[in-house]
């Protein structure tokens, strides 16, 4: 089979496209034949050896696919050859066959394509698991979305309304604007060319975001810390930005604030039947027309590079896919 790999940890255009034999699936297993593959935020640092989990080499990159299964292991019950599929695999996705734990992969709908499966599980499985026990948001209350253009900050927005709230959109220029304006946010900020801080405080007449959904950290954590409402959750999504932040701790002390972690992948294999259920209201919602994932561009598998690389330079909105079959 044909796998982009990652036999040093380097920069994208260090991958390479190589025959590979097809992996040997355990018995709690499913082997997939993949026909597209998500790219993400943590593609960019597995490669560069600054992920929290470095694979050995060679490895490809890819943490999440759609297919079809061709293989089942013994142990595996509620799968079978031919479903199809999306499956979490951390990496490995970015070539014709990977072999998954069954308990990472689900069942797509039957409406929905391979190219929006492979774009759907991490970014709306992380937002999901974000908003709903981390954050626990409520109807009624004030979402704050950073980063609002990509693929897992266009996700909470749609959640977000999906769950009653008002949510404010915030990204760096109005083209991404337009894109979380037309994903359901109710209000728009624009951080490069405005103080998040203070329009945060004007659109909430005072009184701070109730839920601050974060992917970026750096200088926007800084300043939307310091706009959370009283009893405000701040979901510590990551670090897009390039910056992990540090939290003067009197702050969340001031507003009787949170500031809560948002681990998606532990989450899924720590709580799986939490996380079957979410993504059960997920579908549901799907079939409903509330959730309508934006994937912006598909790239082949030889170009898999570059896709790492556009989202890496924050080029692309909503999700960049990896088409394999």
């Amino acid at each position: 089979m044909k796998a982009v790999l990652c036999k040093a940890f380097g920069p994208a255009e260090s991958l390479v496209l190589e025959d590979v034999a097809s992996p040997v699936t355990k018995k709690n297993e499913i082997l997939l034949d993949v026909h597209a593959a998500g790219v993400n935020f943590p593609d960019t640092l597995i490669i560069e050896g600054k992920y929290q989990f470095k694979p050995p080499f060679p490895f490809s990159p890819g943490g999440e696919a759609s297919g079809v299964v061709s293989e089942v292991g013994e142990k595996v019950s509620h799968l079978k050859v031919g479903d199809r599929v999306m499956a979490l695999t951390g990496w490995g996705s970015f070539a014709e066959q990977v072999a998954v734990p069954g308990y990472n992969v689900l069942p797509i709908p039957p409406s929905m394509d391979f190219n929006t499966a492979a774009a759907f599980s991490m970014t709306y499985g992380t937002s999901m698991h974000a908003l709903k026990q981390r954050g626990n948001l409520q109807p009624g209350e004030t979402l704050l979305v950073l980063g609002a253009s990509g693929g897992v900050g266009l996700a909470a927005v749609e959640i977000g309304k999906a769950m009653g709230a008002r949510v404010i959109a915030a990204a760096s220029s109005a083209e991404k604007l337009a894109v979380a304006k037309a994903a359901g946010a109710d209000e728009l900020i624009n951080y490069s060319e405005t103080s998040l801080k203070d329009e945060i405080k004007r659109l909430t007449d005072g009184q701070g975001a109730d839920v601050i959904y974060d992917p970026v950290g750096g200088d926007l954590f800084d300043q939307a810390i310091r706009a959370i409402a009283w009893n405000g959750r701040l979901l510590v999504v990551g670090f897009a930005s390039g910056r992990i932040p540090e939290l003067p701790v009197n702050l969340a002390l001031l507003k009787g604030a949170a500031v809560l972690g948002v681990f998606w992948g532990s989450f899924a294999q720590r709580q799986p039947q939490d996380n079957a259920a979410n993504f059960q209201q997920l579908f549901g919602w799907f079939a409903e027309g509330k959730l309508k994932p934006l994937v912006s561009q598909v790239y082949p598998l030889g170009n898999a590079a570059q896709a790492i690389n556009d989202l890496a330079q924050r080029k692309a909105v909503g999700k960049v896919v990896v088409q394999v079959r």
